[in-house]
C-alpha cells in the first residue's frame, strides 16, 4: 500500500500546501471546491463564529497524505 499527497494552493492566502483530499477543510466557491490550509481557517473561524456562521473545522488527518486506497 502506498500513500498519496494531494497539493494544492490555498484558496485564503495562495500558498501552496498539502493534504488529504477527501479530509481537507474546503468551500464551494463558484462551482469549485477550494481547499483552506490551517493558518487561513485560524484566521477566518473568528470572523465566521462572529458572523454566526459555524467555524471551518480540520478532521483529523486532513493535512496528512492519504492512503492510496481512499482515493475516488
Amino acid at each position: 500500500m502506498g500513500f498519496v499527497y494531494m497539493m494544492g494552493v490555498c484558496y485564503g492566502c495562495k500558498r501552496p500546501f498539502s493534504f488529504h483530499p477527501n479530509l481537507v477543510p474546503s468551500l464551494r466557491i463558484n462551482g469549485v471546491r477550494e481547499p483552506f490550509c490551517q493558518s487561513c481557517l485560524d484566521k477566518a473561524n473568528p470572523v465566521r463564529i462572529e458572523n454566526g456562521l459555524e467555524p471551518l473545522v480540520a478532521l483529523p488527518g486532513a493535512y496528512e497524505p492519504c492512503p492510496e486506497d481512499e482515493l475516488i
